[in-house]
């Protein structure tokens, strides 16, 4: 076999892990923010409050060594104990937090009136803090599924399935719905075909990304899993039409009903999945010379249960956006949301048990449930490390934290001031600005790195190594370009 025959079949017929693992694995990016966080309040207790207590590359450093390095190791030489180190991060958050209120030169009580606190209005950060996780999360993962020292169970599985890799793709949509216009009420200018025109020239820059994707791996003999999305589609062309089809359904529908939308389209899928030969079309990998629905087959039929997805981030991504201004509100809001990802888990248990598996080749029913339950668990998880870490702050009495909320003395009180100096330093916050450049780099450089490393022969310390290099560099060119308020837009 040739060395591309390889590694494709090193990413072929996999079954994935267990829901319960990847329930596991999404507690660790919360711990870590929070202890990013505590670690933080530390030193401003430990120096002047009013001055940064790092410099810049010592920031980028610690958001590093704290935020990305853990994810890589998870997935890599740490996997097989990945339930320890959970475990060993809470420890470590606990103590940490102990110490810092025992420490605090004024403390400040955080009894029941902690709930009644005002917060910043203004921003929703875990919001932001779960879309960066996302793409942090997929550009670790499409590179490291080339190494050996990558989990088989944690990739992409063949047909059915629900590999740590799967459900990336969905959340990754479910975030681009959460924070879509429709979702933020922002006003349709125009009539309502301007609006749908406006969104088909809004996502060229994806066409355009996709087409330079499918020229680049066809020119360059790069390994292909074709059973993914087709011949010649790929993600990027996935998030274009999902994001006009969505659009055009929002003009026709409330905004308010886009959870019965979601619901419908899911449901009319699977039963036509069920009733009809599509699945067996979808199934069978003859005729892929045929023409371009039978090569493609899997990335323009799957389009439909993303779009499910992502009209289910715009129903939540509305409840987001509700105005609230205590920590109580938040915290029965976080609550909600927190419920509702178990009630679709237990949703997809019958689903599963009574129609079938998850299949993120088909983006079936089950796999519609399965990526906003997990995406629901991540953002709420992520949320509830907010405010405690909003706790924190209040105990000690440190307010420069970033990606976080902060306390008013009013509803529409305090200052952003302090906050907007240390986001300036924030690799979450970097991120951010340039998300879509961020994602780019990510494919550009793997397939760098498989051009000119064998990544199948690589032991695991250099495997580990390459995955902290290629995430180092990603991240240092976002956070430069973020210290520069360079923000990169391709339209």
């Amino acid at each position: 076999m040739s060395q591309r025959e390889l590694k494709e079949a090193f990413v072929s017929h996999l079954n994935g892990t267990s829901l319960q693992e990847v329930v596991l694995g999404s507690c660790l990016a919360p711990l870590c923010l929070l202890s990013r966080g505590l670690i933080l309040i530390l030193l401003h207790q430990t120096r002047a409050d009013t001055e940064s207590p790092l410099p810049l590359t010592a920031h980028l450093f610690l958001d590093f060594c704290v935020l990305i390095l853990p994810l890589v190791l998870s997935c890599t030489i740490l996997s097989s104990v990945l339930q320890q180190v959970i475990v060993s991060v809470a420890v470590a958050v606990a103590a940490l937090f102990c110490y810092i209120r025992a420490s605090a030169r004024h403390p400040v009580r955080t009894g029941p009136s902690f709930l009644q606190s005002h917060i910043e209005a203004r921003r929703v950060p875990f919001v932001t803090t779960f879309r960066v996780l996302v793409n942090v999360k997929t550009a670790i993962s499409i590179l490291a599924v080339d190494f050996s020292v990558f989990p088989r169970r944690y990739a992409k599985t063949e047909t059915y399935g629900t590999g740590v890799m799967d459900v990336g793709v969905g959340a990754f949509v479910f975030a681009n719905g959460l924070v879509c216009p429709e979702a933020r009420r922002k006003n349709v200018s125009g009539s309502k075909t301007s609006h749908v025109m406006k969104q088909l020239v809004s996502v060229w820059p994806l066409l355009a990304l996709g087409m330079a994707r499918m020229a680049s791996v066809k020119m360059s003999g790069y390994q292909e899993h074709v059973t993914e999305y087709g011949v010649h589609w790929n993600f990027f062309f996935t998030l274009a039409i999902v994001r006009v089809v969505a659009s055009s359904l929002l003009v026709l529908v409330p905004v308010n009903y886009s959870w019965a939308v979601a619901l419908l389209i899911s449901s009319c899928y699977q039963f036509t999945l069920e009733t009809s030969g599509l699945k067996a079309f979808l199934m069978h990998n003859n005729h892929r010379d045929q023409d371009l629905i039978h090569a493609n087959k899997e990335g323009i039929f799957s389009v439909v249960g993303y779009v499910a997805i992502y009209m289910a981030g715009v129903q939540v991504g509305l409840q987001v956006m509700r105005p609230r201004c205590e920590v109580r509100e938040w915290l029965g809001a976080l609550s909600s949301f927190l419920l509702g990802s178990c009630v679709l888990y237990g949703c997809l248990c019958l689903c599963q048990a009574l129609v079938e598996p998850v299949s993120r080749r088909m983006a079936n029913l089950p796999f519609c449930l399965w990526s906003v339950a997990q995406s629901l668990l991540l953002m709420s998880l992520t949320g509830m490390a907010d405010l405690a870490l909003l706790l924190s702050k209040r105990a000690s009495g440190c307010r420069r934290v970033p990606s976080s909320w902060d306390l008013c003395k009013a509803k529409s009180g305090g200052s952003n001031q302090p906050l907007a100096d240390v986001e300036r330093t924030c690799l979450v916050q970097a991120v951010n600005r340039n998300q879509l450049l961020f994602f780019l780099l990510a494919n550009v450089l793997t397939g760098l790195t498989n051009a000119t490393v064998d990544t199948l022969s690589c032991s695991p310390s250099l495997s580990v190594g390459l995955l902290l290099s290629y995430m180092f560099v990603n991240c240092s060119l976002v956070y430069v370009l973020h210290i520069g308020k360079v923000t990169v837009k391709f339209w």
